[in-house]
């Protein structure tokens, strides 16, 4: 099934299921009143949001209504955790190799992770929005998964089985300030802002045989501009699969359910298959090259960021934003 929230009902949205081609829609406020509260209550909801589906695919479903992405939240406008990894290693390897750094061993066999902004995430159609172009903004598209409760010091395979739902997210990054920022030993802070969510998450038994080993197996298509960006294969050159990202976050730590669990920036050895973020596409450029030739994200821009399956049918709805200029309230 397909879980989305509407633009209404507080902080957390109002639950909806969609359609499988995404064209309707149907609030499941009798179920649960949001989908942070429905992940909660798992085991009491997901017969009755499976049901309810059913009847929306069917034809069935009362009160359902055409879906219009513009009035979708994002599925989860706020979550307890957003965890987010780097798990394609051609990625690190590259964008490392490119300042004359090697890559440590243990990267090959613990994975990198850091704490993401979960207070807040932007609607698949709302604007990127960053007060000066000079922060060097960039989109990273990426897979997502949102957990049930997960115990501290759960395995990998116990890990994946807490696995509810699948998405996408444009993992929004400030390239010019991340580098003072990590110089300082410290991570991330104000080169992660808010990142966007898919129109809607899927459970994994919608993917079919996509998802096997708890990885999607699809290419993460992404366009700036409406020019193609990059097309990597999601099931590819994954050095850690998704239990094994779980786990490794709830290693001394519980996650609670509606925990998000970021894969990192999509990216595979083949770079002819293009790139998910610009920094990859500069960094090939510049290896390839001598030089980074595209720019970071202007004012006006466009990206999208969409996978479909073999049909060409959108699985989770496109995210598609524009970069606007951040202005506060006083200017």
């Amino acid at each position: 099934m397909k879980l989305g929230s509407l633009k209404k009902g507080g902080r957390d949205g109002t639950l909806i299921v969609a359609s499988r081609d995404l064209k309707r829609g149907v609030e499941a406020g009798d179920i649960a009143p949001s989908l942070r509260e429905a992940l909660e209550n798992w085991a009491d909801c997901e017969e009755w949001l499976q049901a309810l589906s059913d009847r929306l695919n069917d034809g069935k479903a009362e009160g359902a209504f055409d879906l219009d992405a513009n009035a979708l939240a994002a599925p989860l406008p706020r979550a307890w955790e957003f965890l987010d990894g780097s798990a394609y290693l051609p990625h690190v390897e590259r964008v490392r190799k490119a300042r004359g750094a090697e890559v440590p061993d243990s990267f090959y066999s613990d994975p990198l992770m850091y704490q993401a902004t979960a207070a807040g995430f932007l609607g698949p159609r709302d604007p990127i929005q960053v007060a000066d172009e000079g922060y060097g903004i960039d989109l990273e598209a990426e897979v997502i998964v949102v957990t049930d409760a997960v115990a501290m010091g759960a395995s990998a395979p116990e890990a994946g089985k807490a696995i509810r739902l699948v998405g996408l997210v444009n993992d929004v990054s400030l390239r010019g300030l991340i580098p003072a920022e990590l110089k300082k030993g410290f991570g991330f802070l104000q080169g992660k802002p808010r990142s966007a969510l898919s129109p809607v998450f899927v459970t994994p038994d919608e993917l079919d045989d996509a998802w096997q080993a708890y990885k999607l197996h699809l290419p993460m298509r992404t366009w700036l501009n409406g020019k193609w960006l990059g097309e990597a294969e999601c099931g590819e050159d994954m050095q850690f699969d998704f239990g094994q990202l779980v786990a490794h976050a709830a290693r001394t730590r519980p996650l609670e359910a509606g925990t998000i669990v970021g894969s990192g920036t999509i990216a595979n050895e083949d770079t002819s298959k293009g790139a998910s973020c610009l920094a990859e596409q500069r960094t090939v450029e510049k290896l390839r090259d001598g030089e980074a030739k595209t720019p970071f994200l202007k004012f006006g821009d466009s990206v999208k960021i969409e996978v479909t399956d073999q049909d060409g049918q959108s699985i989770f709805g496109a995210i598609e934003q524009t970069v606007a200029q951040y202005k506060s309230a006083g200017r």
